[in-house]
């Protein structure tokens, strides 16, 4: 608990942005009050599009929680020094993810004492359940080793033997997470937009990108805002994985573009008709996957150029448009998509209400919160080592 103390002190400029979130997160809860009481009904869900914004958001950081993994691996398996300022706020930013993720698939559903059912009635066959083992491991093994890490590091000892193993076993859990999500798109005979053996792959590769992307913002305004340098190769070399996940991200894009129009099946060519082009009137989603095109191509100049690169500036534009790309696509894109048009053929449109988006806002807010917090503690335990040890030399 020592650790956490930390985090309830700071400056006027600390608190203020701590109340900010505090203001989000309590509009989001009262409107999720509001849903709680009145139903789903409030949201702009309905029968033909069941899952909406929630699990779009749901669906996207789950790959942000994932990506820890491109931190991990290199430091613990290979070894790569470099990380070793980042490789805890890669940890932390999976925890608070994780926990996003969980609120989300909460707040979808209408009667939350539901999610009890899991628990008390286990279905090994059903993909759900294996979706709650690997979330809420992810989680704990987490927060395990960046308590044990973050405590070595403040009491200047080695970490426990024990820990490695832990660490090597959150490398392919990492993977599992959001292999299992893919999985629950994908098993899914009647939605033929997610009946893709790639989508597992996609869904990683994207996810290898918007995290590293979160991670190299994160990066950039702890230096600019609290001093703390992450280390330049060490945000190279991020900006490079980001590079690779990005470009192979946009190769499965294309290769299941080019499978579904080269085929011409209805059942599939309708689903991109309707994001790219629009279908039956509905054009409301056409503007936004168009942005997310062009947000990437614009990311992949920046990013396969590596004098652009290496630019401060140039990197945060490329990492912003990353992030935002991925989050159009990956979000309402791959979960509206995949609904309308329905087995049936019908053409629904699906508009996020005011509710849902106050909600969606009230868990990004908490999630801010998190990393604020566990930023901050970091920030000060290390800030206390190095102010020991300089005393300690003098």
């Amino acid at each position: 608990m020592f650790m956490f103390e930390r985090a309830i002190t700071g400056g006027r400029r600390y608190w203020t942005w701590v109340f900010c979130l505090l203001g989000v997160i309590a509009v989001g809860f009262f409107s999720y009050m509001h849903q709680l009481n009145v139903g789903l009904g409030v949201t702009g869900m309905g029968r033909d599009v069941s899952w909406g914004l929630y699990i779009a958001q749901f669906t996207f950081f789950v790959g942000v929680a994932a990506s820890a993994v491109m931190v991990v691996l290199p430091y613990y398996l290979h070894d790569y020094k470099q990380f070793g300022r980042i490789t805890i706020l890669g940890e932390f930013l999976a925890i608070a993810a994780v926990i996003m993720c969980i609120l989300f698939i909460f707040v979808d559903l209408g009667q939350p004492a539901r999610v009890f059912n899991i628990v008390l009635y286990p279905t090994p066959w059903s993909l759900m359940f294996w979706d709650m083992i690997s979330l809420g491991g992810y989680l704990l093994l987490n927060i395990v080793i960046s308590l044990v890490m973050l405590t070595a590091e403040r009491e200047e000892i080695p970490a426990p033997g024990w820990i490695r193993p832990v660490i090597l076993l959150s490398i392919p859990w990492a993977v599992s997470i959001h292999t299992v999500t893919a999985f629950l798109y994908s098993g899914l005979p009647g939605r033929s937009f997610w009946l893709t053996a790639i989508l597992a792959p996609r869904f990683l590769a994207s996810a290898f990108a918007s995290g590293p992307a979160l991670l190299i913002l994160f990066c950039l305004a702890l230096r600019r805002l609290a001093g703390f340098d992450a280390g330049e190769q060490a945000i190279r070399k991020l900006a490079v994985i980001m590079t690779y996940a990005m470009t192979i991200n946009v190769f499965f894009i294309l290769v299941e573009a080019f499978t579904v129009l080269y085929s011409r099946i209805p059942a599939d060519t309708e689903h991109l008709e309707y994001l790219f082009l629009g279908l039956d009137g509905n054009y409301h989603l056409v503007p936004w996957m168009w942005l997310s095109i062009l947000f990437a191509l614009g990311a992949l100049t920046l990013l396969l150029v590596p004098a652009w690169r290496t630019s401060p500036v140039l990197l945060l534009v490329a990492c912003v448009l990353v992030f935002f790309s991925l989050w159009l696509d990956k979000g309402l894109g791959m979960i509206v998509g995949g609904f309308v048009p329905s087995p049936l053929g019908s053409v629904v449109r699906y508009t996020p209400t005011l509710p849902e988006w106050s909600i969606v806002a009230g868990i990004w807010a908490l999630g801010a919160l998190l990393i604020t917090m566990f930023y901050k503690i970091m920030l000060s335990v290390r800030r206390e080592v190095g102010e020991e040890a300089l005393a300690v030399s003098h």
